[in-house]
């Protein structure tokens, strides 16, 4: 389980803290998701099963509320994205 941040946020520039602290918010859902899928996969009590994947749900929806914030604020990311969905539907095409 990760119970600290993954990165020294005293190491970031001033104007890049906020953004780097949405994106240690989105590390710290998608490690919540793995875990609570993992979980799931792994009980064969189906109530267990059924809230652990409802947990999951949530935090995938934490992860796009950090991810929606984020890009309000770094356009270099909005790029980027736009970029890497290109690539994909390139491959995938």
């Amino acid at each position: 389980m990760a119970s600290q941040t993954p990165i020294d946020l005293s190491k970031v520039k001033k104007d890049d803290v906020d953004n780097e602290i949405l994106r240690a918010g989105m590390i710290a859902e998608l490690d919540a998701v793995n875990q609570y899928e993992q979980m799931a996969a792994m009980t064969d009590n189906g109530n267990i099963k059924k809230l652990l994947s409802d947990i999951a749900k949530e935090e995938k929806t934490h992860v796009g509320e950090f991810e929606a914030m984020l890009l309000k604020s770094d356009m270099e990311q909005i790029k980027e994205l736009a970029a890497g969905k290109k690539e994909v539907d390139e491959l995938a095409s």
